[in-house]
């Protein structure tokens, strides 16, 4: 079920800013830019990702 939704744009560490050159992506746990489909083991969930895994468990 993780492996569904588990990927940086998921998680709560997940910041998106715009800039001149387009979107950049970063994670505020670990300081760097990252991309939307990365996957970590320190990946935790925004709550409504939260909510639809819980949906799709019962």
């Amino acid at each position: 079920m993780e492996d569904r939704f588990h990927a940086c744009a998921t998680c709560i560490h997940f910041r998106a800013n715009r800039e001149k050159t387009g979107m950049k992506y970063y994670c505020n746990r670990l300081g760097y830019e990252t991309k939307t489909t990365y996957k970590f083991n320190c990946w935790e969930p925004k709550p409504i990702v939260k909510n639809l895994m819980e949906k799709q468990q019962k």
